[in-house]
Parts: C-alpha cells; sequence; structure tokens
C-alpha cells in the first residue's frame, strides 16, 4: 500500500548508479564534517524516500531492504495507516509530558500491551524512548521490588548501549571499549547455543543455574534477563527447555524474569513474541523497536504487582510515550492484525529456511542455519571447522549492497548474516533478496 497523495516508487530493486552513488558520497563527505565519527556507516547510501520492503536513494537507486532498520520497519516504510495516525497527531499536538498533563494514547498503548503480552494476569506498563531505557527501568524495577541488586544476564547479549546496559551486553568492541568503568552487580553466564555447545536445553540451563548459585547466590539475584533469541550477538536460538528450566528456577527463587523482546518482539519470529514458542510467561517484557513502526517508542510490561511497587515519581521521562510515538503505536498494531502479519513471518520463514538450508548444502561455509520467522540467520565458519569466519560475512554484505540488496551481519565474532524483512515483503521481492544472497555466498566460498 502506498499513500495516494505520492506516486509508487516501484517495487523492483533498481540500481542505476554505482553504489554509494554520486548524490550520496556528496552528502557523506558532509556528514564527515559535522557528524561523530564514532557512530558507524554500514552503507552510506543516503535514503529519500521508502515504501513498503523498498528504499528509494537520492540517486534513484531502489534498494530492496532486508533489514527493516534492525527489526523496527515490520509493517513496511510508509504504511498508509501510520502516516494518518501521526499526521493527525501532529496536527493535534505532539507534546505535553505524560506526567504533567496526560492524554489518551499513552494509556490506550498500555492497554495493547497488556492484552498482546504474554499471560492473563493483570499487568502495567511504562512508556520510554528508547530499548536501553526499556532494559534500565525493568531492572529498577526488578530491583526495587525484590529489595536486591544481582542482575543475571547471558554470553553473547545485546541490551544496549548506555552505562548499565553495556554492562548488560557482552560484546565488548565496539560496544564497550574504552567506556568503562561499568554498572556493578552483573553476573555472567553460559548462553545456550546449539551449534557451539551440543547440549540439551535442560543441560545449558543446569550449567548456567550452577554458575549462578554457586558465584551470585540465588538469594541476592533481583533479575535474570534473556533474550529469547538473541539478536545482536548472532541469532542464537537456545535450545528447547532452556527458558522454561529458567524461568522454574526465578519463580522458586523469587527472581525476576525478563525477557528482552526489543528485536525480537512484535510478530517477527511467527507470534507476537518470541518467547511464547517456549510456552514461558515472563515476569517483565521489554520491547521497542517493531513497536511503533518507526517512531521512537519503548515500553516495559509485566506484573501489576511489580509495576505498581514503584514509588509515584520513580519512574518516568521527559519525552517518554510521546503522542506522536504512541499513535503510530496504535496504528502499528491494528496493521500487525488487520493483515494477519505473525502469520506472514511464518510463511517468510519457512521460505527463508528453505532456501538457506538448500544453500547450506552446497557452501561448506554455512555453519548453521537458524531462526524463527522472519527473523533467520546464517553462521559463517571456516570449511571444514566451526571456526569464525568474519571475513566472509563481510565479503557476503558487501556483495549484497553493491547489487542493492540491504544486508546485515551480526554475532559476538562478528560471522553471522542475519534477515530481518519487513513482514510485508512480497514472494517476488524475498525471492529476489534470496537469489542475490545465494549469490553472495557462492562468491565469499
Amino acid at each position: 500500500m502506498v499513500s495516494s497523495s505520492r506516486p509508487s516508487i516501484g517495487t523492483e530493486r533498481k540500481v542505476v548508479t554505482e553504489l554509494p552513488g554520486p548524490k550520496s558520497r556528496a552528502l557523506h563527505d558532509r556528514r564527515k564534517a559535522v557528524v561523530s565519527a564514532g557512530l558507524s556507516t554500514g552503507f552510506p547510501v543516503y535514503i529519500e524516500r521508502g515504501e513498503g520492503a523498498m528504499l528509494l536513494d537520492v540517486d534513484g537507486n531502489l534498494l530492496l531492504d532486508l533489514g527493516s532498520g534492525i527489526a523496527v520497519t515490520s509493517i513496511g516504510h510508509a504504511v498508509p495507516e501510520v502516516i494518518e495516525a501521526v499526521s493527525q497527531q501532529v496536527a493535534d499536538f505532539t507534546h505535553t509530558c505524560f506526567m504533567v498533563a496526560p492524554y489518551e494514547e499513552y494509556v490506550a498503548v498500555c492497554e495493547e500491551l497488556a492484552a498482546l503480552t504474554p499471560g492473563t494476569h493483570a499487568k502495567a506498563s511504562a512508556l520510554f524512548n528508547s530499548g536501553s531505557e526499556a532494559v534500565e527501568n525493568a531492572i529498577k524495577v526488578a530491583r526495587l521490588a525484590t529489595g536486591r541488586q544481582a542482575v543475571v544476564v547471558f554470553d553473547h547479549a545485546y541490551h544496549g548501549r548506555t552505562n548499565l546496559t553495556m554492562a548488560l551486553t557482552a560484546k565488548n568492541m565496539p560496544y564497550k571499549e574504552h567506556f568503562g568503568p561499568f554498572a556493578p552487580e552483573v553476573y555472567r553466564v553460559p548462553m545456550s547455543y546449539p551449534f557451539r555447545d551440543g547440549l540439551s536445553g535442560p543441560e545449558a540451563a543446569a550449567r548456567a543455574i550452577a554458575e549462578i548459585e554457586s558465584q551470585v547466590g540465588a538469594h541476592n539475584v533481583a533479575a535474570l534477563l534473556i533474550e529469547p533469541i538473541q539478536g545482536e550477538g548472532g541469532f542464537i536460538v537456545p535450545a528447547d527447555g532452556f527458558l522454561a528450566a529458567l524461568s522454574a528456577w526465578t519463580t522458586a527463587n523469587g527472581v525476576v524474569f525478563i525477557a528482552d523482546e526489543i528485536q525480537a518482539g512484535f510478530c517477527r519470529t511467527g507470534s507476537w513474541f518470541a518467547i511464547e514458542h517456549d510456552g514461558v510467561i515472563p515476569d517483565l517484557v521489554t520491547t521497542a523497536k517493531g513497536l511503533a513502526g518507526g517512531m521512537p517508542l519503548a515500553a516495559v510490561t509485566g506484573r501489576a504487582d511489580l509495576m505498581n511497587a514503584v514509588h509515584e515519581g520513580g519512574l518516568g521521562g521527559t519525552y517518554g510515550g510521546n503522542p506522536v510515538a504512541a499513535a503510530a503505536a496504535l496504528a502499528t498494531i491494528r496493521t500487525m492484525r488487520d493483515r494477519d502479519l505473525p502469520a506472514r513471518a511464518r510463511a517468510i520463514g519457512e521460505t527463508l529456511a528453505a532456501r538457506l538450508n538448500a544453500l547450506a548444502g552446497e557452501v561448506s561455509i554455512i555453519g548453521d542455519v537458524r531462526g524463527r520467522g522472519a527473523m533467520m540467520a546464517i553462521e559463517l565458519v571456516n570449511p571444514g571447522t566451526t571456526e569464525p569466519n568474519a571475513a566472509a560475512a563481510k565479503s557476503i554484505v558487501n556483495y549484497c549492497n553493491q547489487q542493492g540488496v540491504i544486508a546485515l551481519a551480526c554475532g559476538t565474532f562478528g560471522n553471522v548474516i542475519r534477515l530481518l524483512p519487513p513482514l510485508v515483503i512480497t514472494d517476488a521481492q524475498l525471492e529476489d533478496g534470496l537469489n542475490v544472497l545465494a549469490d553472495a555466498v557462492h562468491a565469499a566460498h
């Protein structure tokens, strides 16, 4: 769908200049003069418009987006329902600060989150601007409610770039290098990583729990924080039973189980939330990215007794739950329901799994194919080994980019290609992107 007031940019990939083109290069020169060099650029093509799964750059190249702004634009670019909702809200008012003069949109988003997140128990939410803020506030809630300090996180985890969330994040470069000292009382234990550890879910959970109990003490743990499918760490899907065993342990020991659904949530894996695949009901859920169709909005949602244990004024922020972002979230959620995007994610996942597994049978640099729904990845290795092959990942991303396909790498070792297409991508667009990816993998092989 496209706004009727503007002509469509097109639905087929089209490269008309070298990439990046001359206008993008000129903009990049301007950027280097005034933008901090601390911000990385994966593919310096400058975007003018987007529509569905396509992005039009300033040079007239039409690019296929297989990254969705890192799982943000799951409903696609320039969705009419979101355009209308945001435009109307901007015309009404853009800000009051919910803590000063509240508004219905904030309340309505919290009602939707209460209905959508796992479990039928009473829930409450607080809205913020970013995933990092959501994670920090979830930790605040857990510490206050339990009277404990320790937080348990996992190898390969990514939870953000603020001081506390850097401490929670596993990977040093580029996220933590030279930015310490970090927040204390954070303890890291092994993640279930079937490709590399070969353990069953219960075995991997027992290993993690043994470390927690011996090195931290269950009675000191406020929260256990985990991504049901790790994002930046490499799209690691834990073995069956791992999350359930951890959940049972937290319940038995009065520990708050926090599911970080910031990248995997909102239909991406074929369910509204990734943890639903494991039958686990978390105490708290953090969300952001796909929640508001590209507008900055995040949330902590969870058990009402936990969320309401915080003293008045203990949670908040000037821009948290901004009315424009809240209106976008309501339109985004409606769009996900109306188009049944969980089902579409499952269909995309079937296509991705079939193509990627077939590709893995053709080359020896693919060590593992994993993921759920429209959150799939290939892990690249040196042939005949499990040694990470970051050079191949870099080569594949570069090849795809030069063909007008936006692809993303990730992983603790930089050797994973992650696929996060918009859930509105057409079958023809998906096939086109996978054909380019296959050529890239063969070239790297």
